[in-house]
């Protein structure tokens, strides 16, 4: 494996499977949301909360029926948008992009997408084209691996301290992190 996750690619590792769905949960994000956790993240973070989606091959395949069920939930006006999560969203393009831009065309704008990544913004921006492509259809985005040293449970959608919550479309705007909320979210 390539020390540098800016070179990691989804084709290389995703066998595009879920380790899990979960429909209309409070706890991915702001809001009711849908979950889909993917398979596979070979960051594999000392503390790691979702160990068994480290490996990509954990789960089952993703399929249509998958989502055309997520689509389904996500016309509940309650259910505010789908949220990624793994495993590593952006090692699993494949599934994320394809999904996400569906979820746009379904719902433009009214559904929100947030994702959680192992990489960070700055990563993110020098990675590569799916990386870029993922990143331009989600909303909000928690980035930055998890440190076991910088856990705080009282934190705001985070793990750990070292870990951020971005706004993205203000951010790809800018050119620079901009926060979710302004950072008003602690």
């Amino acid at each position: 494996m390539p020390a540098d996750p800016i070179t990691w690619t989804s084709d290389r590792f995703s066998k595009n499977y879920v380790a899990d769905y979960k429909p209309y949960n409070f706890v991915d994000g702001e809001g009711v949301r849908c979950s889909l956790y993917v398979s596979g993240c070979p960051f594999a973070c000392k503390g790691c909360y979702n160990k068994a989606a480290q490996n990509f091959s954990y789960g089952r395949p993703y399929s249509k029926a998958l989502e055309e069920q997520i689509l389904e939930d996500l016309k509940a006006d309650y259910c505010q948008g789908l949220t990624l999560l793994g495993g590593e969203p952006f090692l699993n393009t494949g599934v994320t992009v394809p999904l996400c831009e569906k979820i746009r065309e379904t719902f433009d704008d009214t559904k929100d997408i947030w994702s959680w990544t192992g990489y960070t913004w700055k990563e993110l921006m020098a990675g590569t084209d799916d990386k870029k492509a993922l990143l331009s259809v989600i909303d909000v985005l928690v980035d930055g691996r998890f440190e076991q040293d910088k856990m705080d449970l009282n934190l705001a959608f985070r793990g750990s301290a070292n870990q951020r919550i971005i706004d993205v479309k203000q951010s790809l705007a800018s050119g620079e992190v901009i926060l979710w909320k302004n950072g008003e979210y602690k």
